[in-house]
Formats: C-alpha cells, structure tokens, sequence
C-alpha cells in the first residue's frame, strides 16, 4: 500500500465524494438495469451524471481511484461498474493510524 499514492488520489473533492456516494449507492443513484443491486457497483454513467462532469474526466479519476485499490471495476457488456473496495479502504485508515 502506497499512502502517499493514496493520498494523492484522495487531494480531490470530486474523488472523495464519489468514494462517499458509493458507500451507500442505493441511496445516491438511480436504479440501474443490468445490475439492480448494486452488488458489482455503480455504473459509469450515473457516477458521471451525480457529479456533472465529464466522462472523461470521471472515468480518469475512477480509473485513478482503481489503480491505488480504492475501488473495484466489474465490466457487464459494454458498461463499467464501480464499487468501494471496503478492505483496502480499511487497510488505508489503519495504515494512517499506526503511521501518523
């Protein structure tokens, strides 16, 4: 685990509330079709529409969140979803306790 990294990914508002709205997705988007649950995440699409910028740019910053292990990406077809990675989210805050 890389805090620094980490910590990087998170200096950005956008990217800390999208890691908040996916704590509680059924709460913050709208029903989805292919995966009504939410058990493989939030589609790209509705993340982009909650924050109202780009698909670009949300994809860069999930696609970002991603690579330090702070979300999950499940493809279904053309569509991505993205969930919380709850054990690395974990392994994050406990690092920066016994560190700091």
């Amino acid at each position: 685990m890389d805090i620094v990294e980490i910590n990087k990914v998170l200096s950005n508002q956008i990217r800390i509330d999208i890691l908040n709205w996916l704590k509680k997705p059924e709460e913050n988007f709208p029903k989805q079709i292919y995966v009504p649950d939410f058990s493989d995440g939030v589609c790209v699409c509705h993340i982009q529409d909650k924050s109202g910028l780009s698909q670009s740019t949300v994809s860069h910053y999930l696609n970002m969140m991603q690579k330090v292990d702070l979300l999950i990406a499940t493809r279904h077809g053309k569509w991505t979803y993205y969930r919380r990675n709850e054990s690395e989210i974990l392994k994050y805050i406990q690092t920066l306790f016994s560190e700091l």
